[in-house]
């Protein structure tokens, strides 16, 4: 008889969390040994339960899925990582690759094909869903700097060139510098465009 694969399951909405794993609890070989709800909860339960795989989801808050998996990656190699999102964006699945996901999925996904995964990177195989693998490809890499990036973020919420600088500690030249290089990047006429062109990316 093959062994359990231990799993934690790291999803901040419990409706979503509980569901995943009843179902992954249906199936003999697999035990939903720990639930989290934030991602920098992530690591210390995957070293206290002595985890498989992870299962993460990408926007929680004290961190993303994705930080999750880099955190876990770094300390403990040994570790599966499959990262689910609602977003299927193509950004997001290069990100998750570049932080060392062994999978990569959306919830939408049948429950079957989420415990089949499962089993597959802890055989050594690599899962990714193969519409968003044709997407990423076809996007190229994140165009965007980190500050680039860390400006657009905060330039989210509408706040002005000063407020901006004030929050990131830069001058209102250089805050201006990165929002002009980054609508031209992206190849839009305004700040607020840049922001919803890099999220639909999974480029923010």
């Amino acid at each position: 008889m093959s062994r359990t694969i231990k799993v934690l399951l790291a999803e901040d909405q419990s409706m979503v969390r509980e569901a995943l794993a009843a179902l992954l609890g249906l199936e003999d070989d697999i035990e939903v040994v720990a639930q989290v709800a934030r991602g920098d909860e992530v690591l210390a339960a995957v070293r206290e339960h002595a985890v498989d795989v992870a299962l993460l989801d990408i926007e929680m808050p004290g961190c993303t899925g994705i930080e999750a998996a880099a955190a876990v990656r770094r300390e403990l190699p040994s570790v599966k990582l499959v990262v689910l999102t609602t977003f299927g964006r193509p950004g997001y699945l290069r990100s998750a690759m570049e932080a060392g996901a062994d999978a990569f999925l959306v919830k939408d996904a049948p429950a079957a094909q989420l415990a089949q995964a499962v089993r597959k990177v802890l055989a050594g195989d690599r899962v990714i869903d193969p519409t968003l693998a044709a997407a990423a490809l076809a996007d190229g890499a994140n165009p965007l700097t980190d500050r680039e990036r860390e400006v657009l973020r905060a330039a989210a919420d509408g706040s002005t060139n000063a407020e901006l600088a004030a929050t990131l500690h830069l001058s209102q030249g250089t805050v201006r510098n990165y929002l002009s290089t980054a609508i031209q990047k992206l190849a839009v006429r305004n700040r607020a465009e840049a922001v919803r062109i890099a999220r639909e990316k999974g480029w923010l």
